[in-house]
């Protein structure tokens, strides 16, 4: 298990954030907010694909509004997420938000964040200081080079921290996002110096969900492996619960999130394979898709590197010309014809 950096403990309504609890996968609904019937709706099935936390965009009167309805609805604690609005921040505290995020880059005048930070302690409302780096370009001095982007968004966040200590608040989670992989990385890794409130970690503008898996799994891989990051939330176009799986996938990978689906391991083939390797394997895959136990099932072209893959399986077909070598918790089971193989298998899944 990779060793988690110790931080302040937040509540967020039921759910814990910080280094005592797990990770916390979020997600943010994309409809509009204002439409409470399909926004409970799509709350409730990003709790059920394993949302933890859910963020709604509150940009009006009316969002906070239909907001207070929806916290009525729902089972999973919810954020506000405000940008420009002193007053929607306070009015989506008041409607029963667990968390609202506030961005440094637009909000700035100290007696509306004062104002803020009152409302929120006074409802036992956690803050998300959340930097973007898109936000801090139009300050006054004009455009900021590349270089002196990660300083300008760590400025920002002890400036507002500053003041969110000073009126003794500590539920806090920091976040810095860009949608550059490097400098999210980079500006991270000096909050985890500088402060030990959790963390939250994600890209700005992942793309499109084939572009943003793998910037999206650098990012927030490297820095969860560095043991920095609290809660995540993949950024990606379009519908909500492909995040939601690339952030699990990001977890699952690293050790820090249990599958409850079985996970397919299959070769890469190459010319010492005697049977199509990748056909089998979505064979495999179907006839296994109703299990809903983290097995391990390796499908492998030859017995080069399939014995020791099967070793570290729960079950496991080696094959070689018109026959495949079935294996159960890395113990030799039985040979099979190649049309044999998938029945061979299920009868293995079945003594497990």
């Amino acid at each position: 298990m990779l060793k988690r950096r110790k931080t302040k403990t937040v509540r967020v309504g039921s759910v814990k954030i910080g280094s005592v609890a797990g990770i916390v996968v979020q997600s943010m609904t994309k409809v509009p907010t204002t439409d409470v019937g399909r926004c409970v709706r799509q709350v409730t099935q990003l709790v059920g694909a394993g949302c933890e936390l859910v963020r709604l965009a509150v940009p009006t009167r009316a969002d906070t509004a239909a907001f207070a309805k929806i916290v009525q609805k729902v089972n999973v604690p919810l954020i506000a997420d405000i940008h420009f609005s002193p007053a929607r921040a306070i009015e989506a505290i008041e409607a029963g938000a667990a968390k609202i995020r506030l961005n440094p880059g637009n909000i700035k005048n100290r007696r509306d964040i004062i104002r803020i930070i009152d409302a929120a302690a006074m409802h036992k409302t956690a803050v998300r200081i959340g930097v973007n780096e898109a936000s801090i370009r139009d300050l006054k001095s004009g455009d900021v080079p590349v270089g002196r982007r990660t300083a300008l968004m760590l400025k920002e966040m002890k400036k507002y921290v500053r003041l969110f200590e000073n009126r003794g608040f500590d539920q806090l989670v920091l976040s810095a996002k860009s949608s550059d992989v490097l400098r999210t990385i980079e500006v991270n890794r000096r909050i985890a110096e500088v402060f030990d409130y959790p963390i939250h970690l994600g890209l700005t503008h992942a793309g499109l969900p084939e572009d943003a898996l793998i910037p999206s799994a650098i990012a927030l891989g490297t820095l969860l492996a560095d043991g920095i990051g609290d809660t995540i939330r993949v950024s990606a176009a379009g519908d909500p619960f492909t995040e939601v799986g690339i952030a699990q996938l990001i977890l699952i990978a690293l050790g820090l999130y249990e599958r409850s689906e079985p996970e397919l391991v299959v070769c890469p083939t190459c010319g010492r394979a005697e049977i199509d390797v990748v056909k089998l394997a979505r064979r495999v895959q179907k006839a296994v898709s109703d299990v809903d136990k983290p097995l391990r099932v390796a499908v492998m072209g030859c017995i080069v590197n399939g014995p020791g893959e099967a070793a570290d399986a729960d079950l496991a077909v080696c094959c070689a010309k018109n026959k495949g070598y079935i294996y159960r918790k890395g113990r030799k089971r039985t040979i099979v014809a190649e049309n044999k193989i998938i029945p061979a298998l299920l009868k293995e899944l079945q003594n497990l």
